[in-house]
């Protein structure tokens, strides 16, 4: 790669947690309360809100939504993906554990978690809209924080840009496979039509326009991309917000009946979590991987592009639906858990290098 795009491949990949991301949690949370109240006084407002559809995408959501993901989506730079050859051990480590390994350890979790041990605790209604949203999470790995998350873990910039890229160009062709075959199997009926408009939607489109608009600044020079996507970035966060506002807003009433309804639902997502980081880990280390390039790689698997599930759920289930109030949970918890991972792959440096060849 040029000068110049290396340069720009180490700014692309990620800075230190900024206010609104460092705080992402305490922010849903509050989401939730406002969300919840305003469903609970306003009923009528939220419903109204909810009216506004055409072909059955919510007009405001899918504005936001956009909004949410673009900023992101300019972070991918297609041309990285002339390195995957330098990097193809932990590459295939990374496609194998994002694509062939997470989406069915999602599904089996949930079917173990959803359907048998908690289903005495949850309604009974709702358990294939739990494990919609389950699925939609699982199929969904890391596009835009992973950016964050390899900056913190030291990781190898240049290949944190590739291993997104590449990841980019299979989840428009597998998520919507992926899911169908997975809510088959759960006997979850599968809306094609719907589906395949929102991977339209909430993928290739913005995708493209946030390219788009990347060549456009690139054209003015890293500096001046880097200064714009600083600018926009942190209505990225705040259209998150805005999202689960109106999500809660639909949910409040069920919540406030049953509030055990987040924890259970946290249960085998934070195991997911865990397993998935660990599984990506130990096979970077298993094959002797480079520790700034097992970083990243493990945690793209371990991370969820939530945004797009949330918005997928949103779109084919609504938002007053279990499946929306699964993804959302996904949120909740991502934040603190992945920080934790970050620790720990920082604090094993001298264990996972002890494996590796001496230099």
């Amino acid at each position: 790669m040029s000068s110049q795009c290396e340069v720009a491949g180490k700014q692309n990949a990620g800075s230190p947690l900024g206010f609104f991301e460092r705080y992402l949690t305490l922010w849903v949370f509050l989401c939730i309360v406002v969300g919840t109240l305003l469903g609970l006084g306003l009923p009528s407002a939220a419903q109204a809100i909810g009216a506004l559809e055409i072909a059955h995408v919510n007009v405001p959501v899918g504005l936001l939504i956009w909004v949410m993901i673009i900023p992101m989506l300019m972070k991918i730079d297609f041309s990285a993906l002339r390195e995957v050859y330098a990097q193809r051990t932990s590459m295939g480590i990374t496609l194998f554990v994002n694509w062939a390994v997470k989406p069915f350890s999602m599904a089996l979790l949930g079917w173990l978690f959803i359907k048998q041990i908690f289903a005495p605790w949850l309604p009974a209604a709702e358990l294939d809209s739990y494990m919609a949203g389950l699925i939609l999470l699982g199929a969904a790995p890391c596009t835009a924080m992973v950016f964050v998350w390899s900056n913190l873990c030291n990781g190898n910039a240049n290949f944190t840009l590739t291993q997104v890229a590449l990841n980019d160009v299979v989840m428009i062709f597998a998520f919507a496979p992926i899911v169908a075959l997975l809510l088959g199997v759960s006997s979850i009926p599968v809306p094609w039509d719907t589906l395949l408009l929102s991977v339209a939607m909430y993928i290739v489109i913005p995708l493209a326009i946030a390219q788009f608009i990347r060549a456009r600044l690139m054209k003015r020079g890293v500096q001046a991309f880097q200064a714009a996507l600083a600018r926009i970035s942190p209505f990225s966060i705040l259209a998150l917000l805005a999202t689960l506002v109106l999500l809660f807003s639909f949910q409040g009433g069920a919540i406030v009946a049953q509030p055990l309804i987040i924890a259970l639902l946290a249960v085998p997502i934070l195991l997911q979590t865990l397993f998935i980081a660990g599984l990506g880990y130990w096979l970077n280390r298993s094959f002797r991987v480079r520790h700034d390039v097992a970083g990243p790689s493990a945690m793209i698997g371990a991370s969820n592009f939530f945004e797009l599930a949330v918005a997928v759920a949103i779109v084919l289930y609504g938002f007053d639906s279990g499946a929306a109030l699964a993804t959302v949970v996904g949120v909740l918890i991502e934040v603190p858990v992945m920080l934790w991972l970050v620790r720990s792959v920082n604090r094993s440096r001298d264990w996972y290098n002890r494996a590796l060849p001496a230099t």
